[in-house]
C-alpha cells in the first residue's frame, strides 16, 4: 500500500457549527469541554461543551415539556419541516462532508457517500410521516369494532457512534421525530461536530425548541443512567458494542424502557466455487476496507471456497497492497483509526491471529508517522478456525478461509454469537436463496458488499440487537400501536 502522507491538496475550511449544547432550543456553553481531534493528523478541530447528569435531566424536561405540542403537529406540517431540513441540508453538503472527515478521519469521497446516504434516510422518513395508517375492522364475533392507530412512544434517548456521525443521527432521529417524539442525541465524543451541524439544520428548519436536544459528554454514563432511571423517558435507541448494549438494557429494565439496539457485527463473506471472482474481490476490498475497517456490517470473515481461494485471495492481496493510505482530505481510500488507542491494539490482534495459525501476507504493523494509521492487512487461514469467530475486527484487518464446500462454508459463518450482516457470492440464484436462508443473520447481501438503504430495514439477530431502523418498519420502533374496541349498535334495531 502508499501512504499518502505528502498528497494532502490546501483544504476548504468548512463552516463549523456552534460548539455548545442545544436544550430548549438554545445552544448553551458549560465550565467543561472537549477537544475534537483529526486522527489523521492529531491536530485540535474544535473544542465542544461537555455536559453531564444536570444538562441530560435539563434535556430531558426540554423533551417532555415539548412532547405534547410535537405529538399534535398535522403530519403534512411535519413533513413540511422535514422537507425544508433537507433543503438546508443539501445547501450544506461540502461541510458536513468536510467536517465528518476532519473529526473521523474517513476518506472525503467515503463522507460524501454518508451524506447522500443519510438525505436519502432524511427524505424516506419525510415522506413516511403522513403514511402512518391504522386499520378498521369487525371483531371476530360481532357486536363490536376493532380499531387501531400508532401513537408516539414518548421522549426518547439516541446514542450515536463516531463511525458515521451522520447517518446514525439521521437515522435515528430522522425516524424518531416524524412518528412525533422528541429526543435527547447524546452524540459520540469523537465527532460532535456533525452531530451539532445536523440539529444547527433543524433549528433552522423550524423545529420546535426542545422537540431535539443534543449532548456532549466525556462520560456517557452521566448522562445515560440517569435518563434510563427516569420513568419520563420511554425509548432508547442505541447503536455501539454489544457490552454496552447489555448495560443499557439492565439500566433501562426497571421502567421497561422501550429498546432498539444495533449492536456488533461478525459479519461472514462467503465466496463459493460459482462466484464470479473480480466481482467478489472488488466488493471484499469495499466492505472490509470502507471506514477502515471500522464499521459493524464490515467483511469480518472472508470465507472461500477452497477450488477458487488461491485466485482471490492473489487478486484481494493485490487489491489491498494497491490501496493508498493517509489524510481524508486528499485522495486516498483509507484513513485513520479513530484513536491512537484503537490503532495500538492491533499489533495483538495481529499476534493472536498469526498465533492461531494465520499466515500473515501483507501489512500487520501501525504507520509511522502522524495520525493513527496502521497497514492494510490480510491474514489467510488454511481451514476454518474459531480466534475469529465472534471477535469483531474493527480494523483494516481482513482474514482469509479457505473451506472446502458449502456445507462446511455455511456452517463455519454461523459458528458466531453474532447475527447482523453477511454477505453470499455466487452465480446460481436457486443456490443464493436456499443458502441466504439459512445464514442466521438479520441481512445478506447477495453477491454484493454494500447494502445500506433508506427503504431497507437495517439491523440483525443473535447479540447483534433488537429491532430494525429504515425500511418499511423502522418508524413503527418510534410507535405504540393503540387498539380502541368501538361498540356500534344496529340503528335499525331502533325503528323495528
Amino acid at each position: 500500500m502508499t501512504y499518502a502522507a505528502e498528497t494532502l491538496p490546501n483544504a476548504v475550511q468548512p463552516r463549523f457549527p456552534a460548539t455548545g449544547l442545544f436544550i430548549a432550543g438554545q445552544w448553551r456553553e458549560t465550565e467543561d469541554s472537549i477537544d475534537v481531534v483529526n486522527p489523521a493528523d492529531g491536530s485540535v478541530v474544535a473544542s465542544v461543551a461537555a455536559g453531564g447528569t444536570r444538562e441530560a435531566f435539563e434535556a430531558l424536561d426540554a423533551a417532555v415539556a415539548a412532547q405534547e405540542a410535537w405529538r399534535g403537529w398535522a403530519p403534512r406540517a411535519r413533513s413540511a419541516l422535514f422537507y425544508r431540513a433537507h433543503a438546508l441540508m443539501q445547501e450544506r453538503a461540502e461541510d458536513f462532508a468536510r467536517i465528518m472527515t476532519l473529526e473521523s478521519g474517513k476518506p472525503l469521497t467515503e463522507a460524501r457517500a454518508e451524506f447522500n446516504l443519510s438525505t436519502d434516510f432524511l427524505l424516506w422518513f419525510t415522506e413516511q410521516i403522513a403514511h402512518l395508517h391504522g386499520s378498521y375492522a369487525p371483531s371476530s364475533h360481532g357486536g363490536f369494532r376493532i380499531v387501531t392507530t400508532h401513537q408516539p412512544v414518548g421522549p426518547c434517548l439516541l446514542i450515536t457512534p463516531w463511525n458515521f456521525p451522520l447517518l446514525m443521527i439521521v437515522r435515528k432521529a430522522g425516524a424518531a421525530l416524524a412518528a412525533g417524539c422528541t429526543a435527547i442525541v447524546k452524540s459520540a465524543q469523537e465527532t460532535p461536530l456533525t452531530a451539532a451541524l445536523f440539529a444547527e439544520v433543524l433549528a433552522e428548519a423550524g423545529l420546535p425548541a426542545g422537540v431535539l436536544n443534543l449532548i456532549h459528554s466525556r462520560d456517557a454514563s452521566s448522562v445515560s443512567a440517569p435518563l434510563l432511571r427516569d420513568p419520563r423517558l420511554r425509548k432508547v435507541s442505541f447503536t455501539g458494542s454489544t457490552r454496552v448494549g447489555g448495560i443499557l438494557l439492565e439500566m433501562g429494565a426497571a421502567n421497561i424502557v422501550n429498546s432498539s439496539l444495533e449492536l456488533g457485527g461478525d459479519g461472514p463473506f462467503v465466496v463459493l466455487d460459482d462466484a464470479d471472482i473480480d466481482q467478489a474481490v472488488e466488493h471484499a476490498i469495499a466492505c472490509k476496507f470502507r471506514n477502515a475497517g471500522q464499521a459493524c456490517v464490515a467483511a469480518n470473515r472472508i470465507i472461500v471456497d477452497r477450488r477458487v481461494e488461491p485466485d482471490f485471495t492473489e487478486k484481494f492481496l493485490a487489491r489491498t497492497r494497491a490501496l493508498k493510505v493517509g489524510n481524508g482530505i486528499g485522495p486516498v481510500d483509507v484513513g485513520p483509526m479513530i484513536t491512537a488507542r484503537q490503532r495500538d491494539r492491533l499489533p495483538a490482534t495481529v499476534a493472536e491471529l498469526t498465533g492461531a495459525g494465520g499466515t500473515l501476507l501483507t501489512g500487520g504493523a501501525a504507520i509511522d508517522g502522524p495520525g493513527n494509521f496502521f497497514e492494510p492487512t490480510v491474514i489467510r487461514f488454511d481451514a476454518p478456525n474459531d480466534v475469529a469467530c465472534s471477535n469483531e475486527l474493527f480494523a483494516p484487518v481482513a482474514t482469509i478461509f479457505a473451506v472446502d464446500g458449502i456445507e462446511q462454508a455455511i456452517r463455519f459463518a454461523n459458528r458466531t454469537t453474532f447475527g447482523l450482516a453477511s454477505y453470499l457470492f455466487t452465480g446460481n440464484l436457486s443456490r443464493a436463496v436456499a443458502l441466504a436462508e439459512r445464514l442466521e443473520f438479520g441481512m445478506v447481501g447477495i453477491n454484493r458488499g454494500i447494502m445500506a438503504d433508506a427503504a431497507a430495514p437495517f439491523g440483525g439477530t443473535k447479540a447483534s440487537g433488537l429491532g430494525r431502523e429504515a425500511g418499511h418498519g423502522g418508524i413503527y420502533e418510534f410507535l405504540e400501536e393503540k387498539y380502541m374496541a368501538l361498540t356500534v349498535d344496529d340503528p335499525l334495531e331502533a325503528f323495528a
